[in-house]
């Protein structure tokens, strides 16, 4: 590359680099815009503007280490989440669109009233801080078997003002004498068989105990439908991330579980199954 460059041109040559080596070269624009904090105006109206030196050097050890299948999140260190930035590391799972949609379903139908509310598996903490930031007049509680999670979920709650209570633990083992109105949760829920089909970024930077479930990937579930009657108030609801295969098989689980519970399953905005919803009363 020559010196005197503009955004345009480095980004040029950082999009080309990344297609030619399997990525998507939006990432590169994607990666300038998170380390400058610029909105999409701010990337447009620089385009022709000369790069310094310091940036295109940043974004070219960035280009490079993503190339190499380094997640974007991994380097820039958060992921925005609701219009929320979180903190992501390697002992997290990235948080995804599709989570965002079962925490907004959640939130367009909750009664105005106080909830008392738990998060199971929570992770970055992107669930139940979102709760507690969308909804303060709710008790939320977000437990992680992971302590390293758990400190990152910490931290996030932290820098975002939210007072969630953090507890680390195996599903509902430190909740187990309390009752609540609504269980939330996105669940390890992949097959160890469908490895073959996933990203090897994801397989190699993310933490395959956030991942992956015995029995096909409803291990967890078969848990959860055996312990969240003890920890449910008769009234309470379920709101359960699942694989786009799996709504009838944890349909199913849940059903065994509550007999007379309205269980639905719904998709998200790609039409494929996302969320179990089990309503008790």
């Amino acid at each position: 590359m020559k010196i005197n460059e503009t955004y345009r041109e480095v980004l040029k040559w950082a999009s080309s680099f990344l297609e030619d080596s399997g990525h998507e070269g939006i990432a590169a624009e994607l990666l300038l815009r998170g380390r400058l904090d610029w909105t999409k105006t701010d990337f447009i109206l620089q385009l022709n503007e000369q790069i310094p030196e310091e940036i295109k050097q940043q974004l070219i050890a960035d280009v490079t280490q993503h190339s190499q299948g380094i997640p974007i999140q991994h380097l820039l260190g958060y992921e925005s989440f609701y219009n929320y930035r979180f903190k992501v590391t390697a002992d997290t799972l990235i948080p995804r669109p599709e989570t965002e949609e079962i925490v907004d379903i959640f939130l367009h139908q909750a009664p105005e009233r106080p909830l008392k509310v738990l998060d199971i598996g929570t992770g970055t903490g992107v669930i139940a801080i979102t709760i507690k930031k969308e909804r303060p007049q709710d008790d939320v509680t977000a437990v992680d078997l992971s302590a390293k999670a758990l400190a990152v979920a910490k931290e996030n709650a932290v820098a975002l003002g939210a007072d969630v209570q953090l507890l680390t633990g195996d599903l509902t083992a430190p909740v187990k004498n309390q009752q609540f109105d609504v269980v939330i949760s996105n669940p390890p829920y992949i097959a160890e068989e469908e490895q073959v089909y996933m990203d090897k970024s994801v397989l190699t930077h993310e933490p395959k105990m956030a991942l992956f479930a015995e029995n096909h990937g409803l291990a967890i579930y078969q848990r959860l439908a055996e312990e969240i009657p003890a920890v449910l108030k008769p009234t309470g609801q379920i709101f359960l991330e699942i694989g786009f295969r799996q709504g009838a098989a944890v349909k199913a689980i849940f059903k065994t579980a509550f007999p007379n519970a309205d269980i639905t399953i719904k998709k998200d905005m790609s039409g494929q199954d996302r969320l179990v919803q089990v309503l008790l009363a």
